[in-house]
């Protein structure tokens, strides 16, 4: 009797093909695709702000590669809040109509966008960090980790067999100020993990990068010694140090005054989402030259010396409502973005010949966090996960580099730094580039054709809102910025607004703000301010 003998292969995977349109060789404009059976997720969509051009304008991911080879993703997936991850959204989107999926911070600042640009809103689909969700043939986990802005996530994406995890941005921070710590079992519970697509930007950097802890006792102490105004500058988005210049500003009994139109919404919709709970109530900024100056902490924007911002008009004495003096102190409490070395130093330059005190990171590194892990955190952390693979992105080459070293140093393989434009495919086994994708710079400048066209002065609102099994009701403090010469009492039009809200049917934000503009324009008809135009934006808040 013979005996037949079966050899049975095992089945190959089908590959994942990954694609780098922003991100890579360069700190910013994030935006990686995933792509598998002919369907793809898009994870980020973010932008750069080139200050060394004349009117700084934006710079987005060049998509025309992707129309060209009828590329559109099925979703787009945001891994949190910052400019260089959701920045380019508003102007990318529209390209490609899909759902947006993104935590309720980052959801509130996208229905602000969406909604300032006249884009549906109902497109914005919200997840708590923790859910999971089918994008299909994708699964994502989302995993929340520690940075300098609430909710950001990490994304567990699985496909057939294929296991990967796209880090986002994140450090391991012992004393967050704002969320919890990371959730150290949670994440070894994952390994071993196929591929890692990691954060490269600290990867230069030895040890462990500081805590927003360690960053709000340093501000405190070092505002505790100032005796004229303080400024505070950094990013609007960088929730964790607004939040530290509060309770430095609290206790030093200095009232709080928040400089710069994005500083003020940002802080509007962090309220809106639960958070700033404890932050001390603003000062508006016309007021705020009436205070005794050593009662006086400004949070800024304009760290990175941007020439519009508030920070950059009061170092050049043309700011419209206050004007700093010799002794008063501006602290950095940021990072200098490559880049922007020269706009930095021209800014400094400005303030130090007025006799103005400057702290920044050079001198005094206790006052700003890095939100990036260092080398002895991507240790500990890939010892969590146990990676076999790694793509390093969100770097220089440099950065990059020495991500791929040190997971060398780990036992980890990988021997590709993707660039932009990068298509490779991944097997379970190892990566190969499949092409890559020609690119063009895409420059959009800061100010709205409309905006070029009419100089009359106009009327800015930002409405946030809430919507229930009872209708639409405002929620939080209504924001006016009226035009110069023009008073507009708040309180007076928040009571309107209320009353109309409750006769609203709309079902979105897109239908209230053009059933609301028209009897807002004749509102302040009948109320005496005369505006060419009304600019409403209206943030949705979730319930």
């Amino acid at each position: 009797m013979s005996r037949h003998h079966v050899s049975i292969r095992p089945r190959r995977r089908s590959p994942l093909d990954v694609l780098f349109m922003g991100g890579c060789g360069e700190i910013g404009m994030n935006l990686t695709l995933y792509g598998s059976e002919d369907r793809w997720i898009a994870i980020d969509c973010g932008m750069m702000i080139h200050q060394e051009l004349p009117g700084s304008p934006l710079q987005v991911p060049d998509v025309e590669a992707l129309r060209q080879r009828g590329i559109t993703p099925s979703a787009l997936v945001v891994t949190h809040g910052h400019e260089d991850h959701i920045g380019a959204i508003v102007w990318l989107w529209p390209r490609w109509g899909c759902p947006i999926w993104a935590s309720p911070l980052a959801a509130a600042m996208l229905r602000h966008r969406f909604s300032q640009h006249g884009l549906d809103t109902g497109v914005i689909q919200v997840f708590q960090p923790g859910d999971a969700f089918e994008i299909e043939p994708f699964g994502v986990r989302t995993l929340g980790v520690t940075h300098s802005i609430p909710e950001s996530c990490a994304l567990l994406i699985t496909v057939g067999k294929h296991r990967l995890l796209h880090t986002g941005d994140w450090k391991l921070d012992s004393q967050p100020l704002l969320g919890p710590r990371i959730d150290e079992a949670l994440f070894r519970g994952l390994a071993p993990i196929d591929l890692v697509v990691g954060d490269s930007t600290n990867a230069t950097v030895s040890g462990h990068s500081a805590s927003e802890g360690s960053v709000a006792q340093a501000l405190a102490s070092a505002v505790a010694k100032c005796t004229g105004r303080v400024v505070v500058s950094c990013f609007a988005s960088n929730l964790a140090r607004i939040h530290a210049a509060g309770l430095a500003a609290r206790g030093s009994n200095r009232r709080v005054v928040l400089a710069g139109r994005a500083m003020q919404r940002m802080v509007q919709i962090a309220k809106s989402c639960g958070y700033l709970d404890a932050f001390p109530l603003p000062v508006p900024l016309k007021d705020a030259g009436y205070l005794p100056r050593e009662e006086v902490l400004l949070i800024a924007t304009g760290s990175q010396g941007e020439p519009g911002a508030a920070l950059s008009r009061m170092a050049q004495g043309r700011h419209m409502e206050l004007e700093l003096e010799a002794g008063d102190t501006v602290i950095f409490s940021s990072k200098i973005i490559p880049g922007n070395e020269r706009a930095i130093a021209s800014l400094v330059s400005a303030l130090r010949q007025r006799q103005i005190e400057v702290l920044d990171e050079s001198e005094h590194p206790e006052l700003h966090a890095s939100g990036h892990p260092a080398r002895d955190e991507l240790r500990t952390f890939y010892g969590w996960i146990k990676p076999r693979y790694l793509l390093p992105v969100h770097g220089t080459e440099e950065h990059q580099r020495a991500h791929l070293a040190l997971a060398h140093e780990l036992g980890i393989e990988g021997d590709l730094s993707p660039r932009d434009g990068d298509w490779l495919r991944w097997d379970g086994q190892r990566i190969e580039l499949v092409t890559r994708l020609e690119l063009a710079p895409r420059l959009i400048e800061q100010r709205r054709s409309d905006q070029r066209r009419d100089s009359r002065p106009a009327l800015a609102l930002v409405l946030p809102v809430v919507h229930d099994e009872s209708g639409w009701s405002r929620v939080g403090r209504l924001i006016v910025d009226p035009p110069l010469g023009v008073e507009i009492d708040e309180y007076v039009l928040g009571d309107w607004l209320d009353e109309r809200l409750v006769d609203q049917h709309a079902r979105n934000t897109r239908e209230l703000r053009e059933s609301l503009l028209d009897a807002l324009g004749h509102w302040l008809f009948d109320h005496g301010p005369r505006v060419a135009r009304i600019h409403l934006d209206i943030v949705e808040v979730a319930p």
